[in-house]
């Protein structure tokens, strides 16, 4: 059974009413009437996003002005984190960020959040001592998980999150969380609180861009809330033998469509990403050399059929392998986990693109995937399964010989 560790403490007023010895309670006057609670400060539970081996940040949704900060405990101590280079203690009208530091890699912390409003009526909340775990960059094992193209479907998020097994060192979201931001009210929740769940309970958060995460006249609040390891919607981690490069594809249309109304840059962001590729994917040890390399991207760089005669999109992004094919043939990419298509597939490598593509169905239930992935010593496998848990796609990869 899933943990749900969501809690919040709200103060409530009691009145209490006088009355003569022997005689009944006098009945209130019609027009009194308690006042009514004030909500919650905190709408979502905890969210662990962009773990690192000495950190992570923690993320949480606010009902009104508050500030917070959270507590680790290491040992005997409890360590207080919270603020801004600016001066400021982590404060916001929709939610808080705090970003945890100076951690050991590959080690479990408890931690809770602490919340308190800014403006009257005063609250304060504790959340439940919940756990993290930091990542191991020197393991030999790793197990994560892919989710793709949940679209704020409820019922697939829903059963997503009752199919994954807990047991694994980070859930990657590879894109479409939304399918656009029209409405301001539908981010956090829908990032920190999908269908109701309390997902990272058990496992940190990586998210990957997609095109749809991009969209909408409240699009650009959502970098705001999403915390990534770098400080940008592109990086790269290494969780035990397995080095990781996430992508941002952007748009599946030009930046001048005029769907976007101008909303959109993703040509100038493509090509900075091919430009940190090589000066900083390629000439990075944990990155250059692990044993197995994987590119998570929303849009697959290969499809099925790759014609784009009749297509008002692009079902996969050769504006982006135009510019990244060649960084990511030097690194060695063994294989690139996608979405986007909402159909599930497996390329193997050809001579021509040396890397496999790995793409996740979706959005509805009877299309929906997650994925398994789990390297140790002697193979990377990933396993894709439906709702029901039965295997669509199973495939393993061999260690490279690293120097």
């Amino acid at each position: 059974m899933k943990r749900r560790l969501f809690l919040t403490q709200a103060a409530t007023g009691v009145a209490a009413l006088s009355h003569a010895a022997g005689q009944a309670p006098a009945t209130p006057p019609p027009s009194a009437s308690a006042a009514p609670a004030s909500p919650a400060l905190a709408t979502t539970p905890p969210v662990v996003m962009a773990p690192r081996a000495d950190g992570a940040e923690i993320v949480w949704g606010v009902s009104r002005h508050a500030r917070g900060w959270v507590e680790v405990k290491e040992g005997n101590e409890v360590k207080h984190f919270g603020g801004n280079p600016f001066g400021y203690s982590t404060q916001s009208t929709k939610a808080l960020r705090v970003r945890l530091h100076d951690l050991a890699p590959g080690t479990t912390y408890a931690y809770r959040t602490v919340t308190e409003a800014m403006t009257d009526p005063a609250a304060r909340e504790e959340s439940a001592w919940r756990t993290l775990r930091t990542l191991a960059p020197t393991t030999e094992e790793t197990q994560f998980l892919v989710w793709n193209d949940t679209h704020q479907n409820n019922e697939t998020i829903a059963r997503l999150h009752a199919a994954s097994p807990d047991s694994a060192n980070f859930l990657l979201w590879n894109g479409d969380i939304c399918n656009d931001w029209h409405k301001e009210e539908q981010i956090i929740p829908t990032l920190l609180h999908p269908a109701g769940t309390d997902f990272t309970a058990e496992r940190p958060l990586f998210l990957v861009w997609g095109n749809h995460d991009l969209r909408g006249q409240y699009g650009y609040q959502l970098a705001d809330h999403v915390a990534a390891p770098e400080g940008r919607s592109y990086y790269a981690f290494r969780s035990g033998p397995v080095a990781v490069v996430c992508l941002n594809t952007g748009e599946d249309k030009d930046d001048d469509h005029p769907s976007f109304k101008g909303r959109v840059a993703c040509e100038p962001l493509r090509k900075e990403q091919v430009a940190w590729l090589r000066s900083h994917v390629l000439t990075t040890p944990e990155l250059r050399d692990a044993p197995y390399r994987v590119v998570f991207c929303h849009i697959p760089l290969r499809w099925l059929n790759e014609s784009e005669e009749g297509r008002s999109y692009d079902a996969f992004s050769r504006r982006s392998r135009d510019l990244w094919h060649d960084a990511l043939v030097e690194w060695k990419a063994q294989v690139v986990v996608s979405g986007h298509t909402h159909e599930h597939a497996w390329l193997p490598p050809s001579p021509e693109r040396p890397y496999a593509q790995l793409v996740g169905g979706g959005p509805k239930p009877d299309a929906a995937t997650f994925m398994e992935g789990h390297a140790n010593g002697t193979r990377l496998q990933f396993t894709m399964r439906n709702l029901q848990g039965e295997v669509l796609q199973q495939q393993e990869f061999a260690p490279l010989k690293t120097s």
